[in-house]
């Protein structure tokens, strides 16, 4: 039988939220004065964090909520929340008895966009059901759709993943050189840090130059020649690159032979 909370005058009951960010880092707060332990996760007291009222509803409209915190608290720093490691991360937010333990999940869904001033961060918080505003009817294109290595590319990440340790770093240019023989083939992948400050973010990896691999997202001034990274190669996403580098085409995603649209609209015209 499922506990009913607040079914008396005085009930021990406190509020909780998980964030599970990108980079594999789970975090979890309680309004309750004393840390709680419980489904494998530390709930900190967080005083002055503030979940906000959730709005629940039975049609297909987001559900809406947001999450109000100080930056003081030792696991939400100003430099985390400006490098992006709470973007996109999945929040699951209820009640707990800190007696015996027993909860409830009330909402759960992901941060959609997170604001930050002198006196704290407030965070946007999206339901689940805002998948559904996504259309998932696949339009034509002269490129793959299919993410590299993901559902419909069929190949496997594992062959076209490898490790590697930085050489140099050019804060200026945001670059990186690592110890390998041949960079362009990493251009367009993805580099994931295993050492350092930006340990377990996932950087894009805009082009390859001169040996060098410039990212998407701005290096921590701490990134050091010596830290590990897990590489992982690119795709332009052509056909022609499919076929050739990866032997891949009949798997190709797209319609690289359809005519255009200026073709499309052509009509007769007199000689």
């Amino acid at each position: 039988m499922s506990r009913i909370f607040f079914d008396r005058d005085l009930d021990t009951v406190a509020a909780y939220w998980r964030i599970h960010r990108k980079d594999g880092v789970t975090l979890g707060f309680t309004t309750h004065d004393r840390d709680i332990w419980f489904g494998g996760v530390l709930h900190r007291a967080a005083p002055g964090m503030l979940p906000s009222a959730i709005r629940k509803s039975i049609d297909l409209a987001d559900d809406e909520a947001e999450v109000e915190g100080a930056l003081g608290h030792d696991t939400i720093r100003p430099g985390d929340l400006a490098t992006g490691r709470f973007d996109g991360a999945r929040v699951e937010t209820g009640v707990i008895d800190w007696e015996t333990l027993e909860s409830a999940s009330l909402y759960s869904g992901s941060i959609g966009s997170v604001r930050q001033d002198a006196a704290g961060f407030s965070a946007q918080l999206q339901s689940a059901k805002a998948d559904l505003e996504i259309d998932p009817v696949p339009r034509a294109s002269p490129s793959c759709r299919a993410r590299f290595c993901g559902p419909g590319c069929t190949l496997s990440s594992a062959a076209f993943t490898i490790r590697s340790t930085v050489v140099s770093v050019d804060l200026l240019a945001n670059t990186v050189q690592l110890d390998l023989a041949n960079h362009t083939a990493y251009s367009l992948g993805e580099l994931r840090f295993l050492d350092g400050p930006q340990t377990g973010l996932v950087m894009r990896i805009v082009a390859e130059r001169s040996g060098k691999l410039e990212l998407d997202q701005l290096l921590d001034p701490a990134t050091a020649v010596g830290q590990r990274v897990l590489l992982r190669e690119g795709c332009d996403k052509t056909v022609a690159t499919c076929a050739s580098r990866f032997a891949n085409a009949i798997n190709f995603q797209g319609e690289p032979f359809l005519p255009g649209n200026d073709l499309l609209a052509q009509y007769p015209q007199p000689r």
